[in-house]
């Protein structure tokens, strides 16, 4: 997002300017997140957290000195997580301590997250530059107690609540997020080999194997053949979702959490060799046939403004294979777009802007992927709510009411719905792709084509699990074709009209690789060769949850479904956008219309990137869909004062006593009540050193043999869950 990047690198090294001061502390430590995520592993979940809980811990900073807000963690039980707050004295220059207290907070946890990024020492370097900016010393300013009245033992009381909040949440922080228990069941695919002879289970998850693989954010990752990112992130605390939205499965002794379960994806029919596999077949081959849509240069021109594209009836989404076929155009690309008559601000129409079809789908599937300064797709629509925050035409009124707020009351609210949001999204895509654990259209297509063609029994290379053909986009390679081999060894093989691939560009700055006729054993989506396709399953899409989720808290939290003057833009100049070919062709603008209509075309702009087949975006769009409002009005609730505590059990109700506390050998424990608990004791590599039911309401740990440090101890039945930091000396 270019608009962005050129903005914040001019913002964080102007600290000292009148511009710099225009914005809101809220908004400054917004930005240098932001950065920090873009120097971070693309890892779409764990950002999604770090945007979540800094927003968070920065919003309780906020209310802690407010008559009517609530906070959200601090003196609050979430999720079993208890954190005892007893108020503060609120003075007079009530701004001046929220600002403190915010970046205290902002600073502690930024500092602890992003210690072992790969940009660190970059990332620690924005953050104490800010702090200096802002004129607050951290030099002996560690305390916690807040009870002193300063906003910056409030501050760092907030971050410490935050950073023992993340250890017990079920993310595996403290072990580098790595995973537990998933493991994937497919050899993995060598993209840079034809076909995918390997493959055993053609609807599962398959892994890729590069000779280096290079993320999203530009990091060369140890291993050239990541693992799954996140497949058990369905258990992490959410923000708004509840369990009414939760369905718990169970695969190999772990249970895979997943809220607003979408069913099953279209499967590959191994049992009858692919015969019942029309759905998976159709999915697949269609992202095959729009990478011919990537030449600039095929004469297809389309009028890309909000004339002709957005305003989708939103009826209209799709269930059966019929109304996916009726959605999706087949042979020319996008969707069934209506568009706006009238720009409703200026009450004019919207101009028209004519540019080759191939330049539109290329720069979109790069803006939507976030290139290789990604700040993940949250921190996209962070981007996003920035770009929109800056518009002379934004009205600063929450949900368009009532009155105008400050910089920094609306950067907080927003920041915390948002962010909140975000993260439900994360916890809610990557729960469902753990479970069903769908392949990437790369395996598939390949895996078709492998086995020849479906279409036709009396033609050569039938098999009733190959790829269907599509006269002038799925052919069979015949004798005298120019793909038959030297040997004529091709002949019989499957062709794609397609996007040539990497191995057409030499020059990045000046090739351009163009659309042709090429071997279905080679296709390659349109991405790097050193990327290819995003270490994690496919379905459901994360990019149309994530953008739908976000475009619905966008309109709610502005009170209009349309950005504002009625029309957001992204320009990209020709020939200097593009990263890994030339172009775009011509100077080319992205408009939207609506938050919406710009949600929708990152949808699309996945599956000419060639990384989601429909199937994993329509049920990505619909579940946005609900956790967008969902996330807006539970955080509205902290706002008003009216949120409810919905935890069956307080901590305190059944926690009597945990003592001595630090301890050198032996934990008392007292308990309410005679129901039995399950007791664990996790040190701070999320392993399980002491295991434990009680049979009585009192009873004792032996942890002598424990070594010294921080642990978090648990305490849960089917109804119960708390838990504790212990310090063993």
């Amino acid at each position: 997002m270019r608009f962005v990047y050129v903005f914040v690198l001019f913002l964080l090294t102007v600290n000292h300017t009148s511009l710099m001061a225009q914005h809101s502390v809220a908004r400054r430590w917004n930005e240098v997140l932001l950065e920090a995520i873009r120097h971070d592993l693309a890892r779409p979940t764990v950002h999604a957290r770090n945007l979540f809980h800094v927003s968070a811990a920065m919003y309780d900073a906020w209310a802690a000195y407010d008559d009517v807000a609530e906070t959200y963690l601090i003196g609050k039980t979430v999720h079993g997580f208890t954190s005892e707050f007893n108020g503060v004295f609120v003075p007079s220059a009530v701004q001046a301590a929220r600002e403190e207290a915010i970046s205290f907070a902002a600073y502690r946890i930024l500092t602890h997250r992003f210690k072992g990024s790969p940009g660190s020492s970059g990332s620690q370097n924005r953050f104490d530059t800010l702090m200096t900016a802002l004129g607050y010393d951290t030099t002996g300013r560690s305390s916690t107690d807040y009870s002193i009245g300063e906003p910056y033992a409030l501050g760092n009381f907030i971050a410490d609540t935050y950073i023992n909040f993340g250890l017990q949440d079920g993310a595996n922080e403290q072990n580098s997020y790595a995973n537990l228990h998933y493991e994937d069941i497919n050899d993995p695919l060598f993209p840079m080999f034809s076909g995918n002879p390997d493959i055993g289970d053609p609807n599962r998850w398959q892994r890729l194997s590069l000779e280096f693989f290079e993320d999203q954010s530009g990091n060369i990752y140890p291993e050239n053949s990541p693992d799954f990112l996140s497949p058990e992130w369905g258990i992490v605390s959410p923000f708004a979702l509840s369990e009414e939205d939760l369905t718990i499965y169970e695969r190999d002794g772990f249970d895979y959490y997943v809220y607003h379960d979408p069913g099953a994806p279209g499967y590959f029919d191994v049992e009858n060799n692919g015969i019942n596999s029309d759905n998976y077949m159709w999915q697949h081959t269609l992202v095959a046939k729009w990478s011919s849509h990537l030449d600039p240069e095929d004469g297809v021109m389309w009028d890309i403004s909000p004339a002709s594209i957005g305003n989708i009836n939103q009826n209209s989404y799709p269930q059966t294979l019929a109304e996916f076929q009726a959605f999706y155009d087949e042979e020319n690309g996008g969707d069934p777009s209506q568009g706006h008559t009238l720009n409703p601000v200026t009450n004019q129409p919207y101009d028209a802007q004519l540019v080759p079809r191939g330049d539109y789908t290329r720069v979109l599937a790069e803006f939507w992927a976030d290139g290789p300064s990604s700040e993940t797709p949250p921190g996209h629509w962070f981007t996003i709510l920035n770009y929109v925050n800056d518009h002379p035409s934004l009205i600063k009124k929450f949900n368009g009411e009532g009155d105008v707020l400050s910089d920094l009351e609306w950067d907080i609210k927003a920041y915390f719905t948002l962010g909140g949001t975000m993260h439900d999204a994360a916890v809610t895509a990557w729960g469902i792709k753990g479970w069903y654990d769908y392949i990437r259209p790369i395996s598939a297509i390949r895996f078709m084509a492998d086995n020849g063609q479906s279409s036709d029994d009396t033609e050569i290379s039938y098999h009733t699990g190959g790829i269907p053909l599509h006269g002038g986009f799925v052919e069979v390679v015949k004798a005298g074709d120019p793909l038959e081999g030297k040997f004529g060894q091709h002949i019989g093989k499957i062709k794609l009209m397609a996007w040539n691939g990497p191995d057409s560009i030499a020059d990045p700055e000046t090739d351009v690789a163009g659309v042709g006729w090429m071997l279905a054993e080679n296709w390659w989506p349109y991405q790097r060769p050193s990327f290819v396709t995003p270490p994690f399953a496919g379905y459901v899409s994360g990019h149309s949850t994530f953008s739908r989720a976000a475009a619905e808290v966008m309109g709610l939290l502005t009170g209009d479904a349309f950005f504002p003057g009625g029309m957001g833009e992204f320009e990209a100049p020709k020939n200097e956008f593009l990263v890994f070919e030339d172009g775009p062709s011509v100077d080319l603008t992205l408009q939207w219309a609506t938050y919406i209509d710009a949600s929708e075309q990152c949808s699309l702009s996945r599956i000419w990137g060639g990384i989601h087949p429909p199937v994993d975006d329509i049920p990505g769009r619909l579940i946005g869909k609900e956790i967008g409002p969902d996330g807006f009005y539970f955080a509205k609730s902290y706002f008003d004062g009216t949120i409810t505590h919905v935890e069956k059990t307080h901590p305190e109700e059944v926690v009597k006593a945990i003592y001595p506390n630090p301890t050198q050998d032996i934990l008392h424990l007292i308990l309410a009540g005679n129901e039995h608990y399950n007791i664990s004791l996790y040190n701070t590599r999320g392993e399980e050193v002491v295991k434990y039911m009680n049979e009585e309401p009192s009873f004792s740990l032996d942890v002598a043999s424990l070594s010294s440090g921080l642990y978090v101890l648990q305490i849960k039945n089917e109804h119960y869950f708390s838990s504790h930091k212990v310090i063993i000396q």
